[in-house]
C-alpha cells in the first residue's frame, strides 16, 4: 500500500469542487453556527436526521449527504464524535479511520477533512488524525486481481486554521511504519522469508544511515547462537540473525534495544500444530515486523538517541534434521535448555537475541516483541498486549505511552517464584512451564534467564493484539502493527 498525499489548508483557502468534505459533530453540541450560516439546507437535513434519531452523533456514527447547490463539495460526510467532554485524541483517530473506510467504500480518491473536534484538542493531537486516515484506509491487495480501476486514496486536504502541519507529518510517518509492519505480516511465508526480512532491514538501514549485520546458518555455531540454530534445523529455508544499529544520538545519548521474534512460519515442528488455523502461523513473525516498522520510522524521523534492533528469523519445520523433544540446546549466553515441546520455539530464538544484544551493547532499556503464547489471548483477549518486566519504572513508562497512543499494554506479574516453573532437572532451564498454568508468565520467566543482569527489560507478548480475526476502528482484520506506535512514543519521550 502506498501512502497518499496529505496537505493542510485554512478554511478560507479550501479549493471548491471537493469530491467529499468530512466534518465531525458532537452529540451534545450539534452543528456549529458557522456551518448553519454557510450550509442552511444541509443543516436542515442533519438536524432532521438527529431529531428523528437516525443520526445521534455517537462516536464513529456516520451520515452521508448529497447537495447540488454547494460549491465546496456535492458530498458531505458527517462523523459522530460523541460527547464533547469525553473527547480525546484516540477518538479523533477512530473518527478519521471511520471516515477513511467510508471514503474507500465510496471509491473516492481525494477529499477534504476537518481537524474534527479541534476545540477540545491540542495542535499536537492532529497526529492522531493522520494516523487514523492511514490506518483506517489500509488494504492489502498485493495478491488480489483488481476488479476495477479504483486504487485507493490519493490526496487528502486537512482543513484547519491551527498550526498542525508538523503533527500531521509525524502522524503520517508513524502510520507508514504501522503499514510496513502490517504488510510484512500479510505476505505469505513463501514470500516473507527470513531473507525477505533481512532485505527489508537493509533497505531501511540504507535510508536511515544504519549499520546492518546479517548472520547466516553457518555463523550460528561459531557464534554460539544455539537457540536459533536448533529451531532452524528442520527447515531448508535459510535462517537469518538480523542486527540493525542506529546511532543518532552520539556516545552520550540513551540507547534503546529492541528484539523481535521473526518466526516466518511455525508448523510446531515435531510437536506439530493442528491443521486447522495453521495458515495463521505466517503471523508468528509479527514481533520482527513490529521492530522493522519501528526502525523504518526511525530511518525517516532520525531521533537523537541510539537504537539497536535484533531480529532472529527462521521457520520452525519438522524435516529430517528437526530438533526434537528431549534435545538440549545451548543459547548464546551459555545456558542450556531442555526441549520439552518444539512448538515453544519463539522463546528459543529470542533467548539468543536477548543474550546477544545485552552482551554486545550497553542499553538503557530493552523491549522484546513476540507472538509468544496463546495464554495471553485467554488472559487479555485482543485489546491489550501483555507486558512483563524486571524493572517496574521502565514498565511504567511503557504503560504510560501505551495509554497515550492506545497501543496498550497490561502488566502481568513476574515474581521470582515463577522461575521455579521453568527449572530443568538435566539442563539449566526447560522451554515450557507447568502445564496449563501461567503460560505467558512462564515464557517471560524463561526469557529473563537470557537478559544480562542490570539491563532494564520489558517483554511484550502480542499474540492477542498483533492480529485480529475481526477488525475494529483503525485496526483491520489481520495484522495490526501493534508495538510501532507504542515504541515511537517512547522514543519521543526519551529524546
Amino acid at each position: 500500500m502506498s501512502l497518499f498525499n496529505l496537505s493542510l489548508t485554512p478554511h478560507s483557502e479550501l479549493p471548491v469542487g471537493q469530491k467529499a468534505y468530512i466534518l465531525g459533530i458532537f452529540s451534545d453540541v450539534g452543528i456549529s453556527t458557522d456551518f448553519k450560516d454557510d450550509h442552511p439546507n444541509l443543516s436542515k437535513q442533519i438536524n432532521l436526521a438527529m431529531k428523528n434519531g437516525e443520526f445521534k452523533a455517537k462516536l464513529n456514527q456516520s451520515l452521508v449527504l448529497y447537495t447540488a447547490d454547494c460549491k465546496t463539495s456535492q458530498r458531505y460526510i458527517i462523523i459522530g464524535l460523541g460527547e464533547s467532554e469525553k473527547y480525546k485524541s484516540d477518538f479523533l483517530r477512530q473518527a478519521a479511520a471511520t471516515a477513511a473506510k467510508l471514503i474507500v467504500g465510496l471509491k473516492v480518491s481525494s477529499f477534504a477533512i476537518e481537524f474534527m473536534g479541534e476545540s477540545r484538542l491540542a495542535p499536537g493531537d492532529a497526529q492522531a488524525l493522520a494516523e487514523g486516515l492511514v490506518m483506517g484506509s489500509y488494504r492489502f491487495l498485493n495478491y488480489k486481481k483488481s476488479e476495477d480501476d479504483y486504487t485507493g486514496i490519493d490526496d487528502v486536504t486537512v482543513v484547519s486554521d491551527t498550526a498542525i502541519a508538523d503533527a500531521l507529518a509525524y502522524g503520517m510517518q508513524v502510520a507508514a511504519g504501522v503499514v510496513l509492519a502490517r504488510d510484512l505480516g500479510n505476505h505469505p511465508s513463501n514470500i516473507a522469508t527470513p531473507s525477505y526480512l533481512a532485505d527489508t532491514a537493509e533497505a531501511i538501514a540504507k535510508i536511515g544511515g544504519m549499520k546492518t549485520t546479517i548472520y547466516d546458518r553457518e555463523d550460528f555455531e561459531k557464534l554460539g547462537l544455539g537457540g536459533i540454530q536448533g529451531v532452524a534445523q528442520g527447515s531448508d529455508v535459510p535462517p537469518k540473525f538480523i542486527i540493525m544499529e542506529y546511532m543518532g544520538g552520539g556516545k552520550d545519548a540513551k540507547t534503546l534495544g529492541l528484539v523481535g521474534k521473526g518466526l516466518t512460519f511455525d508448523s510446531g515442528g515435531i510437536s506439530i500444530k493442528p491443521s486447522a488455523g495453521m495458515d495463521e502461523m505466517k503471523f508468528d513473525m509479527l514481533g520482527g515486523a513490529a521492530v522493522l516498522g519501528i526502525m523504518s520510522v526511525v530511518a525517516e524521523t532520525k531521533p537523537k538517541l541510539n537504537i539497536i534492533a535484533v531480529i532472529p528469523s527462521t521457520e520452525n519445520m519438522n524435516g529430517g534434521e528437526a530438533y526434537k523433544p528431549g534435545d538440549i540446546l545451548t543459547a548464546y549466553n551459555g545456558k542450556t535448555i531442555e526441549i520439552l515441546n518444539t512448538d515453544a520455539e519463539g522463546r528459543l530464538i529470542l533467548a539468543d537475541g536477548l543474550s546477544y544484544i545485552t552482551d554486545k551493547y550497553k542499553l538503557d532499556g530493552l523491549v522484546d516483541f513476540a507472538t509468544l503464547t496463546g495464554a495471553v489471548v485467554v488472559a487479555l483477549g485482543h485489546r491489550y498486549s501483555g507486558i512483563m518486566t524486571n524493572d517496574q519504572d521502565f514498565a511504567n513508562e511503557l504503560i504510560a505511552v501505551g495509554e497515550k497512543t492506545q497501543d496498550r499494554v497490561w502488566q502481568m506479574p513476574l515474581d521470582d517464584e515463577y522461575a521455579e516453573d521453568i527449572k530443568s532437572t538435566i539442563a539449566d532451564v526447560k522451554n515450557t512451564g507447568t502445564a496449563r498454568e501461567a503460560g505467558t508468565i512462564a515464557a517471560a520467566a524463561f526469557l529473563r534467564e537470557f537478559v544480562k543482569e542490570g539491563t532494564s527489560w520489558c517483554h511484550v507478548d502480542i499474540a492477542g493484539s498483533g492480529w485480529l480475526k475481526k477488525g475494529r476502528s483503525y485496526l483491520p482484520e489481520g495484522p495490526t502493527g501493534a508495538g510501532v506506535r507504542l515504541i515511537m512514543e517512547l522514543i519521543r519521550s526519551w529524546e
